[in-house]
């Protein structure tokens, strides 16, 4: 009756070649004895019994899964805490691929532990599990290993914190969640066994800071198991999945179960310094310093596992960790360094762990009563790719038209299955180069168009043979990609396991622009007939087809495409003409935006041609937005070519002492590219040009207006730094009153009525649902916002499902309730609520949701005629079956045994039986079960019964 086992997890690592159709793995138990109250039952286990199974056939009580017996290898006799660490394994070479489950059961558990049953917990037996998916496209694909022990010691009262030092040498992300111990089950399944958190089995105290309640928690990121901090002294199991993550999909799972040994402890917990991660470039050479500290003096032993320390899971050199004065009283430093290089470049971080465990110090009393502590913490460290240089580009001579010769210098990391990826985009662009940022940013406006090997050095870009286009400046950056460690190049993440080098520096052809640009739609003055806007551009830098033209279109609204022609310039591109700027005036810019292109012609055989046009460019709208009642919300939008997003916005208010005078009262940093917001109140922000603070109260007005700042980040276009004004916005304060919910009603079905007109229902769509609403003075007291500007109508097919917005009608101040007709329908089902927006665009709280059944139609005949003169030959539903789901049908004979079923809506039975016998001239009963379409996903069954004469 020893008692002997307290943890353990089982891995496994693929050994046949790559590429090779074997899937042969060794598979290793790590299990972790008790030596103080199971030495016997511990020494004797000189073997284990694994039993791997098919995941999908485990539950079939036929299958049999296979049982091998693994021999044990040359146990560490003790690891601390009274454990020794045994390991058994075994080399299997599974039949298939597919998902399989490896496992491990053996009598018994240690006894004693508090949160584990039924007690007593030695009869309960050990299980452990891992799931491996084997796959011919993981290659030499293993699990991660745990190189931290299960067996800790944490201290009533104290922070207790555990990481299992999971390392996976294939570079896959890993996960981690806890789980539930369990006993062995039916072929090598497991079963929950009786669990409490362990932080549960006593009433919880405080942390150890002092916050209630203690807590006890994983973290899924990094595996950090903390328990802060336990009550009572004892065993305590807990159970946890490391999860093997690759490309997004979940690869395989390894259970560890752990033991946990609490004790009162006359002793304060030694703490480390936290670390910070690190991002460094291969082949740099990391020197880390490490520094724990104890407050009692205590001796300290520092030290760390990992990955990077060993030759089999990272290819060399490997990382040292060195203690000048390991054992020292209060204080112990120690270095961690790595000389990286290229076969370090992976996607994911290396993992290393740092763990300082205290011992009595001389002058600590009753050693006996010591109980030793720890504490740990965990740095990532990436390894990237260096960044590729030497990037140049030049014109050459290319059957498909304009095209271009890239060279670029070798790059240093020659890694077998690497690549080297182009990117290219339309104009000389910045992107931010940050380390622990490789690749290329999204968004950043280049796209991938081609990858060569690592070692080549030169791509030609003739865009996939169709020629690039003429006149436009090309912005060139490479990447190096890396593969996976041990990755098959017939895996589809090939190159996305392995992570990126940093991008190279811009090579941008600069071409002379070919085009003119718009850089400058700015309202010069604010008036319903007087407004006026200044429209600049550059020039080409491409003086062909003289002389030329630029032709200026105008559109109201910042959307507006109904442009109409407000000038032609000429122009023979000298330095000095007035020809890039135009003043638009005349313009009712209190109410409206303006959007402008520019067309641009040349002459061609002594004709002016249209060569191309800009892209168009709106002039900058502000508007109210809601805010407190003692504030005023502005926001703001321009729709242009350039980038107003990334940089400081101006915001002016007038000054009420000078009238026609505006301070700049606030710099707004915006990332967003096109809405943008501020909200005053009343205190100027900016003191360069004098601080002038206001007090905002209601129904006074404040004038506005802001000014835009943007770029093309291109180095060709002049100025570099755009700035264009808005409008002025003259406002109240904001109005906090939200709006109600309107109350909403559907107008009724007439059921009787279109039932006496069915042909009605002989079509699959028009139908219409009429809704109305009122908009209420006030709701439960609250006074409503009474100045709506629209109303949104939501609808969903089903109730339940979220509904989505189908309508929005705009209302005018008066009278506050309006109808919607939903129109186009295929089914009179649904429901509906509707809100109401105000004039800062605030929205209500949802309407009364209101569903809608269907008026069914259904309607079957008494008699059928199948005596094939194609009159009455099926007996089928009179005019149209409305609105059926679907159905099912059983017709019976006088003696009540079923002669036909179906499920056909339109029934169609043709006097047979399902079998084709034809059945004889009588009556027949019927009993049909119909679902007819609803407001609800799963409608109620309607049963109709009747009788049908069968006549030949």
């Amino acid at each position: 009756m020893a008692t002997h086992i307290r943890a353990g997890e089982i891995t496994a690592k693929r050994t046949s070649p790559a590429g090779s159709a074997r899937h042969t793995y060794e598979i290793k138990l790590t299990a972790y004895f008790d030596m103080q109250n199971g030495e016997g039952a511990a020494n004797a286990q000189n073997s284990v019994f694994f039993t791997i199974g098919s995941v999908n056939s485990e539950r079939d009580p036929n299958y049999k899964p296979v049982v091998l017996e693994a021999p044990r290898i040359q146990p560490i006799p003790n690891i601390g805490n009274n454990t020794t660490q045994n390991t058994y394994i075994i080399t299997y070479t599974f039949p298939t691929a597919g998902l399989y489950r490896i496992s491990f059961e053996e009598d018994n558990r240690n006894n004693n532990v508090l949160n584990i049953g039924p007690p007593p917990t030695q009869n309960l037996n050990f299980y452990v599990s891992t799931v491996l998916e084997i796959n011919s496209n993981f290659g030499q694909n293993q699990t991660p290993v745990l190189l931290n022990a299960p067996i800790d010691v944490a201290a009533v009262g104290q922070r207790y914190i555990h990481n299992p030092g999971a390392f996976d040498a294939d570079g896959d992300s890993l996960a981690y969640r806890m789980f539930i111990p369990q006993r062995s089950g039916v072929n090598g399944s497991g079963i929950n066994l009786q669990y409490r958190d362990p932080n549960m089995v006593t009433p919880p105290g405080a942390t150890e800071s002092g916050a209630s309640p203690a807590t006890f928690s994983m973290n899924r990121v990094t595996g950090d198991l903390i328990w802060d901090a336990p009550v009572t002294k004892g065993y305590y199991n807990v159970a946890f999945v490391v999860e093997e993550w690759r490309d997004g999909a979940l690869i395989g799972q390894i259970v560890r179960d752990m033991q946990i040994i609490v004790e009162d402890a006359r002793n304060d917990r030694p703490e480390i310094k936290p670390l910070p991660d690190i991002c460094v470039e291969a082949g740099t050479l990391i020197n880390q310093p490490v520094t724990a500290t104890d407050k009692n003096g205590d001796k300290l032993t520092l030290t760390s596992s990992g990955g990077v320390y060993d030759a089999s899971l990272i290819p060399p050199a490997v990382a040292k960790f060195t203690v000048a004065q390991q054992g020292s009283q209060g204080t112990v430093t120690g270095l961690f360094s790595w000389q990286t290089s290229c076969a370090h470049i992976r996607l994911e971080p290396y993992d290393v762990l740092f763990k300082v465990e205290d011992a009595p110090g001389p002058g600590v009393p009753n050693p006996s009563l010591f109980r030793k502590l720890v504490d740990m913490t965990t740095v990532n460290i990436r390894v990237y790719g260096p960044q590729a240089t030497g990037l140049k580009g030049t014109a050459v001579t290319d059957p498909t038209g304009t095209a271009y010769r890239l060279n670029w210098d070798a790059y240093k990391c020659q890694i077998p299955g690497a690549k080297i990826a182009i990117y290219r985009a339309e104009k000389c662009t910045d992107i931010p180069i940050e380390v622990c940022s490789p690749g290329i940013p999204a968004g950043s406006g280049y796209e991938e168009i081609g990858r060569v090997d690592i070692n080549q050095t030169t791509f030609l870009d003739n865009n996939g043979g169709e020629g690039l286009r003429p006149g436009v400046s090309y912005s060139y950056r490479i990447v190096a990609m890396f593969p996976r460690p041990g990755a098959s190049p017939s895996d589809p993440g090939y190159l996305i396991g392995g992570g990126e080098s940093l991008a190279s520096a811009e090579y941008c052809l600069n071409l002379p622009l070919a085009m003119p640009v718009i850089t400058n739609v700015t309202v010069d003055s604010t008036s319903t007939t007087r407004g006026q806007i200044t429209v600049k551009w550059i020039r080409p830098a491409v003086a062909a087809g003289l002389p030329a033209q630029y032709r200026l279109y105008r559109a109201t609204g910042q959307n507006g495409n109904a442009f109409t022609k407000i000038a032609d310039i000429n122009t023979n591109l000298t330095p000095r003409a007035a020809d890039t700027l135009f003043v638009d005036k005349g313009l009712n810019t209190e109410a409206n935006a303006y959007n402008y292109k520019l067309e641009y012609y040349t002459t061609v055989n002594g004709q002016l041609t249209k060569f191309d046009e800009t892209e168009t460019a709106s002039s900058v709208r502000l508007e109210q937005a809601a805010a407190q009642s003692n504030q005023v919300g502005l926001k703001w939008t321009a729709l242009v070519p350039w980038d107003n997003g990334n940089r400081v916005h101006r915001v002016y208010r007038e000054d009420k002492t000078k009238p026609g005078t505006f301070n700049r009262i606030a710099e707004v940093s915006v990332t967003g590219p096109q809405t943008f917001t501020y909200v005053d109140d009343g205190k100027d922000k900016y003191a360069a040009d004098g601080t002038v603070d206001v007090s905002i109260v209601k129904d006074s007005t404040y004038c506005y207006k802001v000014e835009t700042v943007g770029s093309y980040n291109n180095s060709q276009i002049k100025p570099s730094v755009l700035y264009n004004f808005s409008q002025i916005l003259c406002v109240s304060s904001s109005d906090t009153t939200k709006p109600c919910p309107p109350v909403l009603s559907l107008d009724p079905l007439n059921c009787d009525s279109l039932r006496a007109h069915p042909e009605a229902f002989c079509t699959t769509s028009g139908f219409t649902n009429h809704l109305t609403w009122e908009y209420p003075a006030e709701l439960d007291g609250r006074e409503c916002d009474p100045l709506v500007t629209a109303y949104r109508v939501y609808y969903a097919r089903y109730a339940g499902d979220t509904p989505t917005l189908i309508a929005t009608v705009t209302t005018p101040p008066s009278p506050l309730e309006t109808s919607f007709d939903h129109e186009g329908l295929t089914s009179f089902a649904g429901c509906y609520f509707v809100t109401a927006v105000n004039r800062f665009g605030s929205e209500s709280a949802p309407s009364n949701t209101v569903c809608r059944d269907n008026c069914p139609m259904f309607v079957l005949p008494n008699v059928f005629t199948p005596n094939g003169d194609n009159k009455n030959d099926t007996f089928q539903p009179l005019e149209c079956p409305a609105f059926v789901q679907s159905l099912e049908f059983k017709a019976y004979n006088r003696w009540g045994a079923q002669v036909y079923s179906t499920k056909d809506v339109n029934i169609n039975w043709d006097g047979k039986t399902n079998g084709g016998k034809e059945l004889a001239a009588g009556q027949y009963y019927y009993e049909v079960t119909i679902y007819f379409e609803s407001s609800q996903k799963q409608s109620t069954p309607v049963t109709m019964k009747g009788w049908v004469q069968l006549l030949r």
